[in-house]
């Protein structure tokens, strides 16, 4: 059962270069800071995101600024001179990764 969605907690941004993608996302408070770890993990991208990813996924803390970079490898169908995908540019990840449901407390 869910508890909510990434977005609650935490804020993004993205960027992509290639077929690459990365996310940033920072924690709404420091308070919230612990739960996005939590809730973060390459496992947990990778099964939100299913095929939309076909390398591997990384995760790096940015304890001092409360945020983390989630680097999508593979991800953006080739990137966006040749993906066929309607929106193919790390916009639409860092808003698919903003709805992964919340696990309960």
């Amino acid at each position: 059962m869910s508890t909510g969605r990434l977005a609650d907690i935490a804020y993004a941004r993205s960027g992509d270069k290639g077929d690459t993608c990365n996310v940033g996302l920072m924690a709404k408070s420091p308070e919230l800071y612990a739960r996005l770890l939590a809730e973060i993990t390459e496992e947990r991208v990778r099964e939100h995101l299913g095929d939309l990813v076909r390398g591997r996924v990384d995760v790096h803390r940015l304890d001092n600024l409360h945020a983390l970079n989630v680097v999508l490898h593979r991800a953006l169908a080739g990137g966006a001179t040749r993906s066929t995908r309607f929106d193919q540019t790390g916009k639409a990840m860092c808003m698919a990764l903003l709805r992964l449901p919340l696990r309960e407390d």
